[in-house]
């Protein structure tokens, strides 16, 4: 059997692995390919970055789990000694003995080949493969430098890309235009132009009141994300993540995708904690609500597919006065609730009172 080995510390893993991986295996008509993620290099230190062995492990096997017949190898990934490639071949050749063996490095690692240990015992047990460089688009290096200015994502599989946006491995800030379709697909259709909307008024609320452009429109995009979940997969999430929800009833289940929508945005999409507050806080406000929180109920109120009999006052107000904006839009939200036949919950009676310095 003809079997192709790559190693690497696929920090993270991109297209131009997988791309050359898959070159190589059809010029040399590889039978099986077995991709080793190293554990620690003994040349070169991996940066302080760099993920734990698991999540590197995972964001591998997503990044080859199209590439037919392949083994994601955990020889290495685990060890706390320097792994060696040589113990590696060893290792693999007692697992797959008369294997022919196909090591697969490129120019960079060739150059070197000769520092490696027992380089030339290394040499008679495996045939080496250098990659083309043709195939090889892209650095790892250079997508960590990437990620946190909001690009890079289009050289990572998707699986991989969501798993590092959920850890915010290497400061990444996922790219707006994945982070809008990740979120449009967990909307009912006619609730996109709401939330689109609701983004370009975050957008510019934000840079009128000086306030993080960027995490107002994170809040903005994923405020709705479990807007269209019942109270039985809303309650669900809730007791997934442990939630106090206090004296919420099923009456209030359109209020709970606030919370839950929180929830999701840190765990799927991890949002700092002002982002997830202000997607809490936009249903019913908080005590303790800030300017951005403020920032993303107004919006939500106010887009400009809103109408209704005084939005327009309410959308010079926001630009005029936060504060007397939310008093207006709360007093708005309870009138409307009573003359439809809903009490309003507490906790928004609670937030109108402490906005008017009712509260002791």
């Amino acid at each position: 059997m003809r079997i192709g080995i790559f190693g690497g510390a696929f920090n993270p893993p991109h297209i131009g692995h997988v791309n050359a991986v898959k070159a190589a295996a059809e010029r040399q008509n590889l039978e099986m390919l077995i991709v080793v993620p190293t554990g620690i290099p003994p040349h070169k230190p991996l940066p302080q970055c760099t993920p734990d062995p698991g999540i590197r492990l995972q964001m591998t096997k997503n990044a080859f789990s199209d590439v037919p017949n392949t083994i994601i190898s955990e020889l290495e990934i685990y060890s706390l000694d320097n792994n060696y490639t040589i113990d590696t071949i060893s290792a693999i050749q007692k697992e797959f003995p008369g294997a022919d063996l196909h090591l697969l490095i490129g120019t960079d690692m060739y150059d070197t080949l000769d520092t490696w240990k027992d380089s030339k015992a290394l040499i008679e047990l495996v045939r080496i493969i250098v990659l083309s460089r043709e195939t090889i688009n892209i650095s790892s290096t250079e997508l960590r430098d990437m990620f946190p200015e909001r690009k890079g994502f289009e050289y990572v599989c998707p699986a991989t890309y969501a798993l590092i946006i959920k850890h915010r491995l290497y400061g990444a800030k996922p790219d707006w235009d994945w982070l809008r379709k990740s979120a449009h697909l967990m909307l009912d259709p006619d609730r996109i132009a709401h939330v689109d909307a609701c983004e370009a008024e975050a957008l510019r609320l934000a840079m009128h009141w000086k306030v993080d452009i960027d995490d107002a429109r994170e809040a903005a995009i994923l405020h709705d994300i479990t807007k269209k979940l019942d109270f039985n997969e809303n309650t669900c999430i809730i007791a997934e993540h442990g939630i106090d929800i206090g004296d919420y009833g099923e009456n209030e289940a359109k209020l709970l995708h606030s919370i839950t929508g929180a929830a999701i945005a840190q765990s799927v999409f991890g949002v700092s904690r002002p982002v997830a507050d202000a997607i809490k806080a936009h249903t019913t406000g908080s005590l303790e609500m800030s300017t951005l929180a403020k920032i993303i109920y107004l919006a939500d109120y106010i887009e400009e597919t809103r109408d209704f009999p005084g939005v327009d006052t309410l959308r010079r107000l926001a630009y005029e006065n936060l504060d007397a904006a939310m008093i207006m839009g709360l007093e708005m939200t309870i009138n409307d609730l009573h003359e439809r036949g809903i009490a309003p919950h507490a906790k928004t009676y609670n937030v109108l009172r402490a906005l008017k310095g009712e509260l002791a």
